[in-house]
């Protein structure tokens, strides 16, 4: 980068740019699971008016009202209601999910060993395993504490580093920088979590320490659902700090995006959704999963709240338009025969659409004609993206949504690198361009 080219980037990379991606890392940081993901995104509907639905209840909804509604604890619809009628206007919807692919613990994680407490894992989605190794690892996720009317769910999160997955030395590996670091999914996974006690089992100790931290006796807990992850918080870097790097950017640097351009869009002409959902990484195909029925449930009760039939329900799903938000593929300088090599797509140049035939993703010629519009309305670059033939493509909610509920849809994304390490980077004024794409499609 000559100085000129530093001095343009300088400038660029304005106070605004930086507090964006600073509260995106934030909000990455407060998420270490995707039951903490709608824990956070709830928190801040809340500071701004919005009020909880429950499924089980009726719904009462009019013109301008803010509401959102829970599925399984992972996933989570808001929405502003339109000044306009929703048969006149459809909706303007936006999609990412809550999850990341990584570790999880097995039901019963706890095991002792050679004098050591070991915890199994499973492989959630499809991460990059060497990237977990070495790092300081802890737990974070839901436990269900039993009650005398059932159970309770409680988060937890472990801030300080809890566990670990110790490379094995190069001296007994030798290969290692030839070959790669390959891991046993069974036997060499299992995280080293402490020494083993000699009067508590394996179990008795992990789950003591849960107990421990939750405030309650072991025997009180029943089940858990816990993601490890990095205690490593979310930093700038760069010549001019002008990048980011944090675990799963891959998908809530796209949620915080959404939740941000849904908040500041004071009175939309039309209902304005963000729909986040759980599972995209494992398939999406789950009551909570954008392949569920959750997104069709919301938008039906809404248009039989606001007294639709079904002719109007039509009308307004040929009116509607959907953004799949999900990351995209950044140029690597270091691997260019891993791109197509008209489509590279470079960090700090803008929001990306991405593009497959065989509908891997969601986008047509028509709807990236209407995203492009919606950049250059407010002066936001876009790229575009196509994966090589000769590699398999990633998919996304895009697709499934499209199909379910029958509107235009289109598959976006921010650059990024090393998607699904535990540690991926990103470029600061790529998340400012994104919150203003959405902003721009919620006005539209």
């Amino acid at each position: 980068m000559n100085m000129s080219t530093k001095s343009i980037l300088s400038k660029l990379i304005s106070a605004e740019a930086r507090a964006q991606a600073q509260d995106l890392l934030h909000f990455i940081d407060a998420s270490p699971s995707p039951w903490h993901a709608v824990h956070s995104i709830e928190q801040r509907l809340l500071a701004q008016g919005f009020t909880q639905l429950q499924e089980a209840e009726r719904w009462q909804l009019k013109a301008g009202g803010a509401h959102y509604v829970v599925r399984g604890g992972a996933s989570i619809i808001a929405f502003k209601m339109g000044q306009k009628s929703l048969e006149e206007t459809g909706f303007r919807m936006i999609g990412a999910h809550t999850d990341s692919p990584g570790l999880r613990l097995k039901t019963h994680a706890a095991h002792a060993s050679d004098g050591l407490v070991r915890l199994g894992v499973e492989i959630y989605g499809g991460p990059i395993l060497a990237t977990f190794t070495d790092r300081d690892l802890s737990l974070a996720g839901r436990v269900n504490i039993r009650t005398s009317s059932g159970f309770d769910t409680r988060l937890i999160k472990f801030d300080q580093p809890l566990v670990r997955l110790p490379n094995l030395a190069i001296h007994m590996n030798r290969e290692v920088n030839e070959q790669g670091l390959k891991l046993n999914k069974q036997t060499e996974l299992p995280l080293l979590f402490g020494i083993a006690h000699e009067k508590l089992s394996a179990r008795e100790q992990f789950l003591g320490h849960l107990a421990a931290a939750l405030g309650v006796s072991a025997q009180e807990i029943m089940t858990y659902e816990l993601n490890v992850f990095d205690t490593q918080q979310g930093t700038f870097w760069g010549a001019e700090q002008e990048f980011i790097a944090n675990s799963q950017l891959d998908n809530l640097a796209s949620c915080h995006a959404a939740l941000t351009a849904l908040l500041a869009t004071d009175t939309p002409a039309a209902t304005a959704i963000c729909a986040f959902f759980d599972h995209e990484e494992v398939g999406s195909e789950s009551a909570g999963g954008a392949g569920g029925s959750f997104a069709a449930d919301v938008i039906d009760r809404l248009a039989i709240s606001l007294g639709l039939d079904e002719e109007a329900q039509h009308c307004a799903a040929a009116r509607s338009f959907f953004i799949s938000a999900d990351m995209a593929h950044a140029y690597q300088p270091n691997f260019p025969n891993a791109y197509e090599p008209n489509h590279h797509v470079m960090v700090n140049a803008g929001p990306v659409i991405k593009t497959n035939s065989n509908q891997r993703y969601s986008t047509t010629a028509d709807t990236a004609a209407r995203f492009m519009t919606l950049c250059e309305s407010i002066g936001v670059p876009c790229q575009h993206y196509t994966h090589r033939t000769d590699l398999g493509c990633g998919s996304t909610i895009g697709p499934i949504i499209a199909s379910r509920l029958g509107i235009a849809s289109v598959d976006v994304g921010s650059p990024m690198w090393a998607m699904h390490s535990l540690r991926e980077s990103a470029g600061v004024l790529d998340v400012g361009y994104m919150i203003a794409a959405m902003g721009a499609a919620f006005d539209s």
